[in-house]
Formats: C-alpha cells, sequence, structure tokens
C-alpha cells in the first residue's frame, strides 16, 4: 500500500468533531514526541490519540497499514479495492477515537472495525450481483490473475467452509491469537481452536499431491489370459 494516510485525512473539514492540538514549538520538539510515539504500546498510543495527538496516530497508521491492507488484499479481488477499504478502516479509527475505551488490545478493536466495514463492501457487493447482473467476486481471492503466485494455496483456502476459511486467514496470516479470533468472531476458544485442527487438515489434504497407483495396486488387467474356450 504506497498511500499514506494522514497528511489526507488530518483535517478538522475531513474529520468534524477531531481535534488536533499537538502544535510542536520547533523541530526538537516535534522529534521527541515521535519518539515517545514510536516507544509506546498500541492501546497508549490510541488512547494518546483519542486526546488529540497526531502523533500516536500516525504511528499506528505506520505500525497496520500494511497489516490492515493485507487483510483486504486476501479477501477482495483487486488491490485498489483493498487500499480503500484499508483507508475507509482508519478513517473510521479517527471518527471513532473520541469513544475509545482500552477493554481490548487496540489490535483486536482495528480488526473488529476492518470486519465491519468487509461484510459492509461484501452487503454492496451482492446487492450490485443481485440487481444490477455485475459479477460478485469482491470476495473471491481464487478469481485473481492465474499468473500470481500463491493461487494454488488460495484456491485450497477458498474450499474450506466460510468460517474455517476466516479462522486461517486470521490465525496464519494476520497472526492473530486463538483468544483475539475468538473476540472477533464471537466465537468460544475451543471452538476456534477446533475449527483451525480441521481447517488445517484439510488444507494438507487439499494441497497434498495425488498419489499414483503403485504396480501391485493398478487394477487387473480386463484381458483375461490362458483361459480355454
Amino acid at each position: 500500500m504506497d498511500q499514506a494516510l494522514p497528511p489526507l485525512v488530518l483535517n478538522s473539514e475531513a474529520l468534524p468533531g477531531t481535534v488536533m492540538n499537538e502544535t510542536p514549538t520547533n523541530q526538537a520538539d516535534a522529534t521527541a514526541n515521535a519518539g515517545r510515539a514510536s516507544a509506546a504500546t498500541d492501546e497508549q498510543l490510541m488512547l494518546a490519540f483519542s486526546k488529540g495527538s497526531s502523533y500516536a496516530f500516525e504511528e499506528l497508521f505506520s505500525r497496520y497499514k500494511q497489516p490492515i491492507f493485507g487483510f483486504f488484499r486476501r479477501r477482495v479481488t483487486e488491490s485498489a479495492q483493498a487500499e480503500e477499504l484499508t483507508q475507509e478502516t482508519f478513517v473510521v479509527l479517527l471518527r471513532a477515537a473520541a469513544r475509545y475505551e482500552p477493554k481490548a488490545l487496540f489490535r483486536t478493536y482495528l480488526y473488529a472495525i476492518g470486519f465491519k466495514i468487509l461484510r459492509a463492501h461484501r452487503r454492496k457487493a451482492a446487492f450490485r450481483a443481485t440487481f444490477f447482473g455485475q459479477q460478485n467476486s469482491a470476495h473471491d481471492p481464487s478469481r485473481r490473475d492465474a499468473t500470481e503466485s500463491g493461487l494454488w494455496v488460495r484456491r485450497a483456502v477458498e474450499k474450506l467452509e466460510p468460517m474455517d476459511r476466516e479462522i486461517v486467514l486470521l490465525r496464519e496470516f494476520e497472526q492473530l491469537s486463538y483468544a483475539e479470533i475468538s473476540d472477533l468472531l464471537q466465537l468460544p476458544l475451543n471452538t476456534v481452536r477446533s475449527r483451525l485442527f480441521r481447517a488445517r487438515s484439510a488444507l494438507r489434504n487439499l494441497l497434498e499431491p495425488p498419489v499414483e497407483p503403485t504396480p501391485k495396486d493398478a487394477p487387473p488387467n480386463s484381458v483375461q489370459t490362458g483361459e480355454k474356450t
């Protein structure tokens, strides 16, 4: 993802109600603020941002722009769509900052926003497909260009049940913990574990090359020899 979001959205016209009151008097102050932001935890940064720190948001954006873009890129067809949904996620984060409460890990909070945006995107795609005849491939990564690397793996993942597929993507690609996946998908922790085990087993079966029969396993020759008439 090449576009940098903060310069585009950190202004009061684009984001009514968002107050950015951090105005360092010199370059030394700006450098110090940036240094403190880079050393803070995600949760500390989000709290600082909710109180008006633009440096805190810029640091969060730097940490999560690629992971969130990857989250969408694995679930939509076009890179441009993934970029658009990524920016939408951070705009929602900006506008919800004043209501933020550190009840869970910031990462879980951010991915929850991403999930809501993804569901809305899929509903719109389904509506267009139903009423305007547009192909509904917005959430089918297996329909991408066949020259992309990993197409075989993506197609195998697409064959999983939707919930199992989502758990695999969150665990293997987004690197979320079992507890975070449980919170995001509103599933019991043991269910997440068992479904992930089942999905991994299914993927192994799908990705293993077919075993050619050995001579002893080959079917007998249909032509009988030596039989008297």
